[in-house]
């Protein structure tokens, strides 16, 4: 387990292990899991479920087993395993130990069969649809499958013959035989194996038959001592067949299942089948598309594993479902990065500036803090020159009230430079501002100017001493706060949540960063070098504004 230290906020999850641990219940053990189906990459969802689960086995010097429910293999792959094992370590957490669901195919056979013995469950013929049609509504009973009275000798015959690859895909399933006219639909009769030749990752062509999540999880659970089972609020209804499985049986022990509010968070969506269409129909670039609420994504676009257990840790753990502002997200990352990221200076949308009576093939070096809150961070140089770049949004020919910037006959000050004058602007055949002549005043370095105010600052790089690079401004994949509630989550899509500018400039000292180097461009925002950088190609995608404009 990590050793990492969290603060401990109070929840009605911590209020049930506490008192069990008073108790002496489960032996005065608390044992967690963390198990996903491997059908996709982790989102955000996912990372409150990891923290939880994880972090209450850190708190309780307890246990918290990784375990992929990999019972459903259409739609399950190798890749999707690596991406899972990556982003829980990224995200700073150790598992007790690694297991599989299909690591216990062999025991949930037997336990099958042992249901069978004992008048629990039967070999049902009845198509998908039609045990659909039997099992009744939400205000009427469900009816009794014609195979529900099968012998134990026929279903046990039957169930063997399902293993051995007698029947066809969809002939027969094994169903529970609980209660067909229970108030909670879950217990009537539920399917817990059905018959599917799909090539398994782990066991090949071992097994044309597979069990259900409902069946498999509970005995997992039950097989690798897990204490209390944690999952989100949709398997409430779920936890009477959960007990049911457990108690039919001869396990190990029997867990116990606690629901909480999943994270439901604004301008997103966490469906999986949703994530892979945006992927699949290429709206965005992969699954680590920055825009993507992926754990992959977040980490390309410049997100820390401290922002997001951070995040888990502010919206806390609830038994109500409730919207969660994309602000808390994106403030804690704000937070975070203020502190460590190092300041630099970049130009986005490049103005050519000519200092007239600064002199020719002159330079000089200019230190300047790479945080001024945090002096320990040091200092860097940057070099000054004839010609530098700034922001087109830095200038405006008539300025409106109150503007601060470069504008005709006005004065500005360079971030850690000189005042400097714009004189003249330039413009090209069809009336674009394409250059400004400005002049500098020499003993304004570190110093105001004498008898007269410079309130604006803006940031600048050298033209001949900067480096080109690629910018990649992401902002929120979806422009309504609940796509999901769109008829079609597809019209929600932000039209606007990428832009690419190929012409930007950076300082020199950003040459040589490694993918997932982190900086504030001073007055811009934050940005993360992405992994198409190279020494070549520099590449920054936007993490987060300086602050929350959405909207505004």
């Amino acid at each position: 387990m990590s050793t990492q230290e969290t603060p401990v906020v109070s929840n009605f999850i911590r209020h049930i292990i506490n008192k069990d641990l008073a108790e002496n219940k489960h032996g005065g053990k608390v044992a967690t899991r963390f198990p996903p189906e491997p059908n996709g990459y982790l989102h955000i969802g996912h990372a409150k479920s990891i923290c939880l689960n994880f972090g209450l086995a850190n708190e309780y010097q307890g246990s918290c087993n990784l375990r992929f429910d990999d019972t459903n293999p259409e739609k399950e792959s190798l890749e999707f395993m690596e991406s899972i094992e990556r982003d829980v370590t990224w995200l700073g957490f150790e598992w007790s130990q690694l297991f599989h669901a299909s690591d216990y195919f062999e025991q949930l056979y037997q336990y099958a069969i042992d249901l069978i013995k004992a008048g629990k469950a039967y070999v049902d013929s009845l198509s998908p649809e039609e045990i659909r049609a039997y099992r009744g509504t939400l205000t009427e009973p469900g009816k009794p499958s014609p195979d529900r009275e099968r012998s134990i000798d026929e279903n046990l015959r039957l169930f063997e013959g399902m293993r051995n690859g007698e029947f066809a895909d969809g002939q027969y399933v094994l169903r529970a035989k609980i209660d067909m006219a229970s108030s909670n639909i879950n217990m009537r009769d539920p399917t817990i194996y059905r018959i599917r030749r799909v090539h398994h990752n782990r066991t090949g062509s071992d097994w044309c038959l597979y069990p259900m999540y409902d069946y498999t999880h509970c005995i997992s659970d039950a097989l690798e001592g897990i204490t209390h089972s944690i999952c989100t609020l949709e398997f409430e209804d779920h936890r009477p067949l959960y007990d049911w499985v457990l108690e039919q049986l001869d396990v190990p022990c029997h867990p116990q299942q606690i629901e909480f509010a999943r994270l439901q968070l604004e301008y997103t969506i966490v469906s999986k089948r949703k994530l892979n269409q945006l992927v699949t129909e290429k709206y965005v670039n992969g699954w680590d598309d920055p825009r993507m609420p992926t754990i992959a994504g977040l980490r390309r676009a410049g997100y820390t594993p401290a922002a997001i257990r951070e995040f888990c840790e502010r919206i806390g753990v609830t038994k109500k479902d409730s919207w969660i502002e994309m602000g808390v997200l994106e403030n804690c990352i704000r937070d975070d990065l203020n502190q460590t990221s190092a300041r630099v200076m970049a130009v986005l949308q490049p103005l050519r500036v000519v200092i007239e009576n600064y002199p020719e093939a002159h330079t000089e070096l200019l230190e300047v803090s790479n945080h001024p809150q945090n002096p320990a961070m040091g200092s860097r140089k940057i070099t000054f020159s004839k010609i530098v770049l700034i922001e087109q949004d830095d200038f405006a020919e008539v300025p409106p009230a109150g503007y601060k910037r470069l504008s005709p006959g006005q004065e500005v000050r360079l971030r850690g430079g000189y005042v400097i004058r714009c004189n003249e602007v330039v413009k090209d055949a069809d009336g674009n501002v394409i250059e400004l002549r400005c002049s500098y005043d020499p003993d304004t370095l570190g110093k105001n100017p004498e008898g007269r105010k410079v309130k604006g600052v803006i940031h600048w790089v050298s033209e001949a001493h900067s480096v080109a690079a690629e910018i990649r401004l992401y902002d929120r994949l979806f422009c309504r706060p609940h796509p999901d509630a769109e008829p079609n989550f597809l019209d929600a899509l932000n039209p606007n949540s990428l832009q690419v500018l190929s012409h930007s400039r950076v300082e020199a000292s950003l040459l040589g960063t490694v993918p997932g180097s982190r900086f504030q461009f001073e007055r811009m925002g934050y940005f993360c070098t992405d992994l198409d950088s190279s020494a070549n190609r520099l590449v920054f995608n936007r993490t987060v504004t300086l602050r929350d404009t959405w909207g505004s």
